[in-house]
């Protein structure tokens, strides 16, 4: 695997629904080598800060082999950054991994935390109404990223796997447990003792807790 895409996003206005917001999710692929932090790509704009950035989604990782999947779906080209991902890598296709599977690019290691949730920016970024449900039915989410060492990354470079070898989740059931209001203690144990992102914990946690509360 390599990077095929480095993309950075800027403030951009866009129309979603009876509203107007400002988004980053519209990112510039560049041939500069890209400084990683733990914060993600310090040039990366971000306007909800709640519901994305932080450590644990510092950096969104999308797969040139969904987007191919992608672009006969949609029978149209899609370039690297169509989807606001910071990273795009040849062959990776996010289903096939787990969370706390690694990706080792140079001296940077990055820790898969969760999947992509869909949401009313994107379909408006799509131009879609229906895009977030296309988008959920595909089960191709694109992967959050926590930096476990930080470094450069430049377009080109060689991508890595190495498997987290604890107990897990896959990427592709966290994102479809989601959607799954009446989920059992024992599946959001099983969650919980993956290396999942502290917004999905935090959320997991409270679904616990009101399920622990109902059996007393």
């Amino acid at each position: 695997m390599k990077v095929v895409s480095v993309n950075i996003g800027q403030a951009h206005t866009q129309k979603n629904g009876h509203k107007t917001e400002t988004t980053g999710i519209y990112k510039i692929p560049t041939d500069e080598s890209v400084q990683i932090t733990s914060l993600g790509i310090k040039e990366d704009f971000i306007a909800s800060k709640k519901h994305h950035g932080g450590p644990d989604q510092a950096i969104y990782v999308y797969g040139k082999a969904d987007y191919d999947w992608w672009s006969i779906e949609l029978r149209r080209e899609l370039t690297g950054g169509t989807f606001g991902e910071n990273l795009t890598i040849s062959e990776l296709e996010s289903a096939q991994f787990n969370i706390g599977d690694r990706l080792v690019i140079g001296n940077v290691i990055l820790e898969i935390t969760a999947p992509r949730i869909p949401c009313s920016t994107l379909a408006a970024r799509m131009g879609d109404p229906e895009f977030v449900k296309r988008y959920r039915q595909a089960e191709r989410p694109g992967l959050y990223c926590r930096v476990m060492q930080a470094g450069l990354i430049t377009k080109g470079d060689d991508v890595k796997i190495e498997r987290y070898e604890k107990d897990t989740i896959s990427v592709i059931q966290v994102f479809r447990d989601y959607y799954d209001k009446k989920k059992s203690a024992e599946t959001i144990r099983n969650h919980l003792n993956a290396p999942i992102a502290i917004r999905v914990r935090t959320a997991l946690e409270e679904e616990l807790q009101k399920i622990n509360n109902k059996q007393q």
